[in-house]
């Protein structure tokens, strides 16, 4: 662990400027510096360093952030990891904190592990080039069209087909018998005694985001059905299938900077694209796509486009993985290949240029994607059509952003000619059903931890009334959205601003003058409210903790900038730096003094915000209505009233006419 001294020197030594020009070429403009954005593809600048400011904002891509957020985000480091690189460049010394003797075992034990996988990736690489290697793993490998630069590149090996020969030459370097085990490498006979559990076979390596080489997929060439074609490395502790992509280490850059990923099966398909140039293209190694896989992606891009065989076999996968990637927040679009065709065979038989073509013609949203497919199926029978239209709101349920979800009823709701409020109403019915669910499960384990008898038996929790549920369900979703941004982007542009009130205005206080975030923290806490955003949220927390500290405006957006929780760094950048908007009045209203400015639009900002706070929680107790007692449903009806009174006194505090939300 790198002391926070250090990390101080090195946040404060680190320039900007000198960073970012070590990656791209920065042209002076004014006081700033600006470049064509590294991080999307752009022929107009819109990438601007600021060194005053000590951050980098591209207005094309939204990208923002510090010098060692620029690091992060460039080489796909850790923060860790990327305050070295700096220390290196700045020449700081790094000391990190002793280790206790359980932490550098673990540590010492997983770099054995790697330098075990490292050892077999060069034995299975100079085996390729043996005799027996050259006339059947490297034939191979080229009659499936692979390139001598490919094969070097991606370190493709061979398995010699004695049982025992990376076995001897592990050993005899001096690698221990436990780490050749447990990484999978070798297995143990009765007697005890080791063999190779790779042999006979064309070799891939599998590489973890940082190049380091992990695990291995071996191939047969035999044609006996009682061999299976691939064996696998075990998991361990430097490989866990269900978290690891094939290619990965290779497509990162690429999958960044054209802001998308396309998710194949096998490693052939991987390198074939790569090949003919096409990399942002990973594969989930044989296995069903998990969701570990799915977040691995996330780091890199919000777009995933599943590119499978366009089979049964494959039209399945297609289907199974799009709810898993829509759950996890990301774009998912599907793209089949002509029945007969996988990625592999298809990249052999055309250019980079004819596939790009073949892709963008045949590109699916995923609604599309499931309405031809599912109404092959249905033809005209009704019932069989309405199911397939639950089906699809089903799976748009399954979308965390409503901004994202709204949308798409929409699209459905057009396409299949029916109301848009008939859609809204199964997805908050199957939202809502999922969230009750969640809190009965994390109430029945609550409930076994902590009301446990002595013979066992679990005692269970009476469960919330529907009243109860209604006030306390908070997700995140745009609905609050806008406010919430409002207020933290006040918070960041102007929060040690003093709101200096006139004399007569309901706000002013003889005694104390308080700032722009004080002011906003003060109305939220005598509310009792908190962002359900939770990235909104979490940079709220973050921002009061470095003012407690007693830092200025400008140093706590450095530190924010600088947080190694990277959400928090990218919302503070876009807010930050964002030009505020307003509207036309508004800005007539607001040529005067930025003071002046605030002191106006900062009360109106949290009034605004109260009123949707009103109006979330009348839409949560109206949807309870139909499942509630009678009882419940007159308590329910009676805070409605309520609700609808304090938005009333809300607009009349706006200067808005009367409306009412029933």
């Amino acid at each position: 662990m790198i002391p926070q001294d250090t990390v101080r020197e090195i946040l404060d030594t680190a320039r900007i400027e000198e960073v970012v020009g070590d990656f791209v070429t920065l042209k002076r403009r004014g006081g700033n510096f600006v470049a064509c954005c590294p991080f999307h593809n752009e022929k107009t600048p819109s990438f601007y360093v600021s060194p005053s400011k000590g951050i980098y904002k591209c207005f094309g891509c939204g990208k923002a952030g510090s010098a060692v957020g620029f690091v992060m985000e460039y080489e796909h480091l850790g923060y860790a990891e990327a305050l070295k690189y700096l220390a290196r460049k700045y020449g700081i010394e790094v000391v990190e904190k002793e280790e206790s003797a359980e932490e550098i075992a673990a540590r010492q034990r997983n770099e054995s592990l790697l330098l075990a996988s490292e050892f077999a990736y060069k034995f299975f690489r100079e085996a390729l080039g043996s005799d027996e290697g050259r006339a059947i793993g490297y034939q191979y490998f080229r009659s499936r069209g692979l390139e001598d630069e490919t094969i070097e590149k991606y370190g493709l090996g061979w398995a010699p087909r004695s049982r025992h020969a990376f076995t001897d030459a592990a050993l005899k370097e001096g690698y221990k018998a436990e780490y050749l085990t447990e990484t999978g490498l070798c297995a143990q006979w009765e007697d005890g005694s080791l063999h190779d559990r790779f042999y006979d076979r064309v070799m891939f390596p599998i590489h973890s985001v940082s190049g380091r080489v992990i695990a291995f997929g071996g191939r047969t060439l035999l044609s006996d059905k009682t061999v299976a074609k691939y064996v696998n490395s075990k998991e361990s502790e430097i490989y866990v299938k269900s978290r690891s992509l094939y290619g990965i280490y290779f497509a990162k850059n690429e999958i960044s900077r054209t802001d998308k990923c396309y998710l194949v099966e096998g490693y052939l398909d991987v390198l074939s694209m790569h090949q003919i140039g096409i990399t942002n293209v990973v594969a989930s190694s044989g296995t069903s796509l998990t969701i570990e896989q799915i977040r691995l992606i996330k780091k890199f891009t919000q777009n995933i486009t599943i590119m499978y065989d366009g089979d049964a076999a494959g039209i399945h996968a297609a289907l199974r993985g799009i709810g898993m990637v829509l759950a996890e927040g990301l774009n998912v679009k599907v793209v089949l290949l002509p029945d007969g065709d996988d990625p592999d065979s298809y990249s052999r038989k055309h250019s980079r240029e004819e596939i790009e073509s073949f892709i963008a013609a045949h590109e699916q949203d995923f609604i599309s994607f499931k309405t031809d497919l599912l109404l092959q199926e249905a033809g005209n029978d009704p019932i069989k059509k309405a199911n397939l239209i639950n089906d699809i709101a089903d799976t748009i349920a399954e979308i965390p952003d409503a901004v994202k979800r709204s949308v798409y009823v929409d699209m459905v709701a057009e396409k299949f000619r029916i109301e848009a409020e008939i859609l809204f109403t199964r997805i908050r019915r199957v939202r809502d059903k999922s969230i009750t669910d969640g809190r009965a499960q994390a109430e029945r384990e609550r409930s076994r931890s902590e009301h446990r008898t002595s013979d066992g038996a679990v005692t269970v929790a009476v469960t919330p009334s529907a009243v109860q549920n209604a006030m306390t369900t908070v997700e995140n979703d745009a609905f609050m959205a806008p406010t919430e941004k409002e207020l933290l982007t006040f918070i960041l542009r102007d929060g040690t601003t003093p709101l200096e009130f006139e004399s007569d205005s309901p706000f002013y206080s003889p005694d104390s003058s308080q700032t722009v975030a004080e002011f906003i923290d003060a109305a939220l806490a005598g509310d009792g409210s908190t962002f359900s955003n939770t990235v909104y949220q979490d940079v709220y927390d973050a921002y009061f903790k470095l003012m407690d500290e007693g830092l200025k405006q400008v140093d706590i957006i450095r530190r924010l900038l600088d947080s190694p929780d990277r959400n928090v760094a990218y919302a503070t950048g876009q807010l930050s730096e964002q030009q505020y908007q307003i509207t036309v009045q508004n800005f007539k209203d607001s040529l005067t003094t930025n003071d002046s400015w605030l002191v106006k639009y900062v009360p109106r900002a949290i009034l605004a915000y109260q009123e949707k706070r009103c109006q979330k929680q009348i839409r949560i107790l109206r949807s309870k209505l139909s499942g509630a007692s009678a009882d419940e449903q007159t308590d329910i009806l009676r805070m409605i009233g309520r609700l609808n009174s304090a938005i009333q006194k809300i607009n009349e505090n706006l200067g808005r006419e009367k409306s009412k939300h029933r």
